[in-house]
């Protein structure tokens, strides 16, 4: 499994790049964008064409998940806190209406304390981080865990082989796509490489 984040800075021709991900055969991507105002997440989602909607993670403003029939919500991890008890019901009521929900962590030990039924969750980092400096890589092993863990941080071309080594279902990249010169020449590299890893058609 592949997932991309998008950058968190607005981007030129954005949605047409977000577009071209999804034509070379992006499955899931997770639209955060933490300045925007939901008019600006709506600007942007405007622009990508509607059949890839339902392969959006919105991270903000989860209203949106059912205006535009998006994938579903990914639940950052202050936002899982703020939750408390309240976080079974709300994962039901949106996987009631179809949805999907994710989360974010920074440790396998969190991971193994929530008791959530997330569809998949985000661990990081993995390796340095390309798009956040000073971000160590933390080299998680999850292999004995049960559940859908995806690795971020420094995952690009050269470190998938390892990703999965450690456990890892799936691999989620932020700078080793939007940080290079080729963004969608690079994703395409790397879904290459990763499929050949797999085996499978992600």
């Amino acid at each position: 499994m592949i997932i991309v984040l998008t950058s968190e800075k607005p981007l030129s021709n954005e949605a047409m790049q977000i577009n071209d991900l999804f034509a070379h055969g992006l499955k899931i991507l997770h639209l955060r964008k933490p300045t925007f105002t939901i008019d600006g997440y709506r600007a942007l989602l405007d622009q990508i064409d509607a059949k890839y909607y339902n392969r959006i993670m919105i991270h903000q403003f989860t209203e949106l998940t059912n205006e535009y029939r998006l994938r579903g919500i990914h639940l950052q991890e202050q936002a899982r806190w703020d939750l408390e008890d309240a976080i079974d019901v709300t994962i039901k009521i949106y996987q009631d209406k179809g949805f999907a929900v994710s989360s974010s962590f920074h440790s396998k030990e969190a991971i193994m304390d929530c008791k959530a039924d997330f569809e998949y969750v985000l661990l990081s980092p993995v390796f340095e981080s390309i798009s956040k400096k000073g971000y160590t890589g933390k080299g998680f092993d999850v292999n004995d865990l049960d559940v859908t863990v995806i690795g971020m941080g420094g995952i690009n071309e050269s470190t998938l082989a390892e990703t999965y080594a450690l456990g890892f279902k799936g691999v989620g990249i932020l700078g080793g796509v939007w940080n290079t010169e080729e963004p969608i020449q690079n994703f395409i590299q790397i879904k290459k490489a990763n499929d050949q890893l797999t085996k499978i058609d992600n």
